[in-house]
């Protein structure tokens, strides 16, 4: 379109701790796809991790890097179509000038996963703002690949509020794998984003009882405003000991952890009742050690994991327009897109910080 700019600017990863602010040509949309202009883009707890070099992201002695410079970063995002074919409106359903969110993987559709709905698991696993075939969205433009899962979104939402449909649809898949019973102890380590989306996607399923772990009171506050019917903060009291108090010495039926810190993994295991159900989300900074007899020989726990938010798009989107979680202060800060380093800042400081969202 004529009226597009040539340039835009973007944050540009050149490598831990060196994402610089630059200007880029917009990119032209091919094709079978879509140009986006991004309305709001969230910093993910895993952008911070990849930022600060954690080696699931840039490798280490036992694996290859998976992330790549000169790229965009950037996958929770919003934006309005401004450019977009006939064969990429029919797929998707949408048109130009339509708000649409897109999931944050971009399958193949061509790997054994792919081929059998697991398209969360795809083997190339290129996403958003980690790969240079997919540019991110900390940036003024967006091109939508054919290959990428597009949802029409709700036009008359802060697009920071939508674009909360990412961490959201991952929460609620880690509650799906959960598998809860209406008469479980549902207990969920980690009040930020994620774990505030698992309190919600739990809630829904009308368990017997809630338990929020965390060690700010503000976001404990802020977990019961989400569906968490008791709050424990782990600086304050045995949180083993009270979840065992709380089902008649047994232990909690589900453990979903969403801290990311290596000391809610032992935690877990402690506090689940024998043949309970441990949900790990979470992307580690550093590797994790615990005592495996508790999940074999003691216990017999399942233990599954949770990866990204296959199938839950739709229901993160309707959770958000439904007005039954409290938003604005999910979505504390809005930053423009040159104070990304800002945004960063904020993420690692969680007392005062829960959703940060860069709006170019």
């Amino acid at each position: 379109m004529s009226d597009l700019p040539d340039t835009m600017k973007a944050v540009v990863v050149h490598g831990p701790r060196d994402y610089r602010l630059e200007r880029l040509p917009v990119p032209t949309a091919g094709p079978g796809q879509a140009l986006l202009k991004v309305e709001a883009v969230g910093i993910c707890a895993s952008d911070l991790k990849c930022y600060h070099g954690a080696a699931k992201f840039w490798g280490d002695e036992n694996r290859p890097a998976w992330t790549e410079t000169q790229v965009v970063p950037g996958h929770e995002f919003t934006g309005r179509i401004v450019e977009i074919d006939e064969e990429a409106s029919r797929r998707w359903g949408v048109a130009a000038g339509d708000r649409v969110v897109a999931e944050q993987i971009v399958p193949c559709w061509n790997c054994r996963y792919c081929g059998r709905g697991d398209y969360h698991m795809c083997q190339p696993h290129d996403m958003f703002g980690f790969k240079r075939r997919t540019p991110g969205a900390m940036a003024e433009y967006l091109v939508l690949p054919a290959e990428a899962l597009v949802h029409k979104a709700p036009s008359d939402l802060p697009p920071w509020q939508v674009a909360y449909a990412e961490p959201l649809s991952c929460a609620l898949h880690a509650v799906e794998r959960a598998g809860i019973r209406f008469d479980d102890t549902v207990v969920v380590a980690g009040c930020g984003p994620i774990g505030l989306g698992m309190i919600a996607g739990a809630a829904a399923k009308f368990p017997q009882r809630i338990i929020a772990l965390d060690a700010l009171p503000q976001k404990l506050a802020l977990a019961e405003k989400c569906g968490a019917d008791v709050t424990l903060n782990i600086t304050e009291v045995d949180v083993v000991q009270a979840v065992k108090d709380l089902t008649g010495g047994y232990g909690a039926d589900v453990y979903i952890e969403g801290t990311g810190h290596p000391s809610a993994v032992p935690q877990g295991l402690n506090l689940l009742r024998k043949l309970g159900t441990f949900v790990e989300y979470s992307v580690f900074k550093d590797p994790v050690t615990v005592d495996w007899s508790i999940i074999s020989d003691d216990k017999e726990l399942n233990v599954l994991g949770a990866h990204l938010g296959q199938n839950t798009w739709p229901a993160a989107l309707k959770l958000i327009e439904s007005g039954r979680l409290p938003m604005d202060e999910i979505c504390s800060h809005q930053l423009p897109l040159e104070e990304f380093q800002r945004g960063l800042d904020l993420v690692a400081d969680s007392a005062n910080s829960v959703k940060v969202s860069l709006v170019p």
